[in-house]
């Protein structure tokens, strides 16, 4: 699964720190998010979309992140 938190994140002006202290998790957490190293469980996905002020789909895309089908 692709996503686009650090780009959204980044729009917010928000540091991973940020960002995890917001979302109640570790930097370490969303950089692996970041990374394609961890897949967050459904709980954190909706909040970081929340927080991020975008949908969860428009925050994951399952396969290539340009690939329009998904």
């Amino acid at each position: 699964m692709k996503n686009l938190i650090r780009e959204k994140r980044k729009e917010k002006k928000l540091s991973q720190e940020e960002l995890a202290n917001t979302a109640g998790v570790t930097r370490q957490t969303i950089n692996a998010i970041e990374n394609d190293k961890y897949d967050p469980s459904l709980k954190l996905a909706f909040q970081l979309a929340a927080i991020l002020h975008v949908r969860v789909d428009e925050l994951f895309k399952w396969g290539d992140v340009r690939d329009e089908q998904y």
